[in-house]
């Protein structure tokens, strides 16, 4: 790690005008100049990170299996791709009428009724022509930000497919994420035979909107749904909730309702602020009772419009993310190496029952609070401590036989954060203020 570090010192180049970037030096046969005034935002902003993320950060989730702990590694894909949006919720909430709402027309597969219909995970693209990707062809497809999902197994494949859509305008900005129905029942839950809470990480992370939907008739939480808001944590600022059907209930009883979902939503995120709720009935008919009519009309418009901004922030939406990626991918490799360092070859237990001792909750949070003084950072950009030891255990994983940690990684991820991701955000700004006198 040390001499990587030492090697990346040198490799970030910028031209003489400012206008060519490259983390390889300029006679590197390597190096692709690219004019960035050709370049959209997206664009712009992708190829950076990608440049960040590849050169200084997958090093260090490679060396410490980051991907293991947490979500699978990122592709250039990830980085360049149009906002994604996550519809979320329990069997026949309406998720997939929503998407059919938002689109103007049906997808091919949908498949609408009172029981639980969609069996897959779905994502709606745009396209020169309709057609429907298999999962396995779909993870293979270069420019598109599913190629991560391989890691979690041909049982998800079989359950993943990629829509493609000519003659939906709002495709032209966004992708949507349709989801099989959160399930209840331990049964239900073991038949998916993949890692639905891992999954639902998985696209959260990647995703700019998380619309999480309830039916007005039936706003219990079930156990796997539970799981999969838990999995939301550290999103929380892309979700938004959607109360749908409440057009067949009445104005007192609408009340009632709304008042319910916040008392469970506040149980379920265990924060403090109230969640933003969409109120109202998304489809294309007519509304079954219409007190409310005005009401769910403006809140109609407001979720649109919600929907419609994502691509506006986009660009400084992906740079936040990143750096809360990279805060946690060093948080986890500052709190691993701790963790190796602390095996003795003098001591007479094992290095397998040694680990056992650091991971008790009491020793793992002390090493935690003695790392974010060390070295000036929160404690909550390090790894919560149960799902930490309890990955741990699942992955059998050897801390004594991790790669040390080297200050010289540690720095140029600082440097990354401190210098180069503000400059970036600078030049980014100049070119939007050139676009708009233009």
């Amino acid at each position: 790690l040390r001499n990587g570090a030492r090697r990346l010192r040198g490799h970030v180049a910028f031209s003489a005008r400012g206008r060519h970037f490259s983390w390889f030096s300029p006679s590197s046969p390597e190096e692709e100049i690219i004019d960035e005034s050709k370049l959209d935002a997206r664009e712009f902003v992708g190829r950076h990170l990608a440049n960040f993320y590849f050169k200084k950060v997958l090093p260090l989730e490679k060396a410490f299996q980051y991907d293991k702990f947490y979500t699978p590694f990122f592709t250039k894909a990830d980085f360049c791709s149009l906002p994604i949006v996550l519809v979320l919720g329990q069997y026949s909430v309406g998720k997939t009428t929503f998407i059919s709402h938002l689109m103007g027309r049906d997808y091919p597969g949908a498949h609408i009724s009172p029981e639980p219909t969609t069996d897959r995970f779905v994502a709606i693209v745009q396209g020169d022509k309709e057609r429907t990707v298999p999962g396995n062809a779909a993870v293979m497809q270069e420019d598109m930000p599913f190629q991560s999902l391989k890691t979690y197994g041909s049982h998800l494949l079989n359950r993943f497919e990629c829509v493609q859509i000519p003659d939906a305008k709002v495709l032209e900005d966004i992708i949507l994420i349709d989801t099989p129905g959160v399930l209840s029942g331990d049964k239900q839950r073991l038949q998916r035979g993949y890692d639905f809470p891992g999954l639902v990480r998985h696209w959260a992370e990647r995703s700019e909107r998380i619309l999480l939907l309830f039916d007005a008739h039936k706003l219990d939480i079930s156990d796997e749904l539970k799981e999969a808001v838990l999995a939301l944590r550290g999103n929380e600022d892309k979700i938004r909730c959607v109360l749908n059907k409440a057009d067949r209930v009445g104005p007192q009883e609408l009340l009632r309702v709304y008042g319910a979902l916040l008392w469970a939503l506040g149980k379920v995120f265990a924060t403090p602020e109230v969640m933003r709720i969409f109120v109202g009935s998304f489809w294309d008919k007519d509304y079954e009772l219409k007190e409310n009519a005005s009401l769910f009309d403006a809140e109609h418009d407001d979720l649109m419009n919600d929907i419609k901004n994502l691509p506006t922030n986009s660009t400084i939406r992906k740079i936040n993310e990143f750096a809360k990626r990279v805060r946690h991918v060093k948080g986890h490799a500052l709190l691993c190496d701790a963790l190796r360092r602390q095996f003795s070859m003098l001591s007479l237990k094992s290095k397998a029952t040694q680990q056992e001792i650091f991971l008790e909750s009491e020793n793992l949070q002390k090493t935690i609070v003695q790392l974010a003084k060390k070295h000036d950072i929160h404690p909550s950009d390090f790894p919560e401590i149960e799902p930490f030891r309890q990955s741990v255990e699942d992955l059998d994983a050897k801390l004594w036989e991790y790669s040390r940690l080297g200050s010289g990684y540690l720095q140029e991820m600082d440097k990354m954060l401190v210098e180069e991701m503000p400059c970036l955000l600078e030049r980014l700004g100049k070119k939007n203020d050139k676009k708009s006198s233009s």
